[in-house]
């Protein structure tokens, strides 16, 4: 080889290396840009009392820089309800405060938003006005407890038939099933993943449930949690076939199952959720009689419509130890009863004013709310206070309603999502459960 070739070789090695290395400064320098147009409260803990005055600060740096001039258009709302003040603000040293306040318990959010070089910026900020006053907007129905018992008789006369197929494991000590089992509608479908050789009675329990969607179960989760010693089932939310390839599940959240949030709402007997929580109770029937369980442990865990579930597992079987829901959906259907806002999925709309009164009646069963004052489990909760999804006020009604020993995590600059630090909480809530079984 020449050396001009040589040289020529070393030189687009060394503008590799050069790019490569200017490529992550670039990455480092967007990863530490400030957002644009970020919201905040004059409060750590963003906590208030009834009538108590509340400043949000909107700190503007559209280009990295605090804005010098402009104005901001905001909105304070009762947690996302039509706004109850607007106005606008001029913005000062890159700064824009705004002063509102409650006088009931509930949240109060305010909107921020920002035009800039013809792009619309926005940003929400969340305070909590005396969160743990918030009541469930009504009673659980007289007849809540003794429908859910009928319906669970109706389950417990179908035998569950589970059939365990092998799937694929990542370590020799691990073993991984995909299990089918048969229930009331649509079958328990999930991975289920236990350590290999594990004695009898020698294994806490782990349900994990779903958030909205369309999907197959994860391999990985249940593997996870195995790792950590549990036997643990991951269990699709709508009895669906697993490991199929993405377009099956695409076809059917485009097609049959496009609006099973809100399907059959006119009568508890067909709401689409009535088989999603039957299968809770019968994916604990087939984990409870699994001879490694230690006959004491069982734990559910889940965000967002998982969330929901795990309330409701938890309300509906005496064998969950503990409960996890994170940022939890289904929460306090009929809070426009009470003029507040209610939690996914609405099942009636902010914009519809006179739901028909089967619907609001059918919905009650269905409430995590009235499913949290039945639990007697401990739970543990996450909360975004600038989720618009599954509304913090509709969140702690659910946790208020909880008479068992609860925590809660809050998520103060957060919107429907688990950030990093809550789902380490929810994790380490559980190890904290497994430590006090032991």
């Amino acid at each position: 080889m020449s050396s001009s070739v040589r040289h020529c070789r070393l030189l687009a090695v060394l503008a590799l290396a050069l790019a490569s290395v200017a490529w992550a400064a670039e990455q480092k320098a967007a990863a530490k840009a400030p957002e644009p147009l970020v919201g905040s409260v004059d409060r750590a803990t963003a906590v208030y009392q009834r009538g108590e005055p509340i400043t949000f600060i909107f700190r503007v740096e559209p280009d990295g820089h605090p804005a010098t001039s402009g104005e901001l258009e905001w909105a304070l709302t009762k947690d996302g309800l039509p706004p109850f003040r607007t106005g606008r603000a001029p913005i000062d040293g890159g700064k824009v405060t705004i002063t509102g306040s409650l006088d009931e318990p509930g949240f109060v959010q305010c909107r921020a938003t920002y035009v800039h070089d013809a792009k619309k910026l926005t940003a929400l900020a969340g305070a909590a006005v005396a969160p743990t006053e918030i009541k469930p907007s009504q009673p659980p129905p007289d007849d809540f407890a003794a429908f859910w018992d009928g319906q669970k008789k109706l389950l417990a006369a179908v035998p569950i038939r589970a059939r365990l197929t092998p799937a694929p494991s990542p370590a020799p000590n691990l073993e991984a099933f995909d299990v089918q089992a048969d229930s009331v509608g649509a079958p328990v479908s999930g991975y289920f993943a236990r350590r290999a050789g594990a004695k009898v009675r020698s294994l806490p329990a782990i349900l994990t449930v779903h958030g909205a969607g369309v999907r197959s179960a994860s391999l990985s989760a249940a593997v996870g949690w195995a790792r950590d010693g549990m036997l643990a089932l991951d269990l699709n939310a709508h009895g669906l076939p697993n490991g199929r390839e993405a377009a099956f599940y695409e076809t059917l959240a485009a097609g049959e199952l496009r609006n099973y949030r809100t399907t059959g709402r006119e009568s508890r007997e067909t709401i689409y959720f009535l088989g999603m929580f039957l299968r809770l109770v019968r994916a604990i029937d087939f984990l409870t009689e699994q001879p490694e369980w230690d006959g004491r442990t069982l734990v559910v865990f889940g965000s967002s419509q998982g969330g929901a579930q795990a309330i409701a597992a938890a309300g509906l079987d005496p064998r969950v130890s503990f409960f996890v829901a994170g940022v939890p959906a289904m929460c306090d259907h009929t809070g426009f009863l009470a003029q507040r806002i209610s939690g996914w999925p609405k099942f009636v709309p902010t914009a519809e004013k006179d739901p028909p009164p089967a619907v609001v009646t059918a919905i009650r069963y269905f409430d995590a709310v009235n499913f949290a004052a039945r639990a007697r489990a401990p739970g543990f909760f996450t909360i975004g206070f600038i989720d618009t999804t599954c509304p913090p006020t509709s969140v702690y009604a659910a946790y208020n309603a909880l008479r068992s020993r609860k925590d809660i995590h809050h998520d103060i600059a957060a919107g429907h999502t688990n950030t990093p630090a809550a789902t380490a909480a929810m994790r380490a809530a559980v190890k904290r459960h497994l430590a006090a079984m032991q």
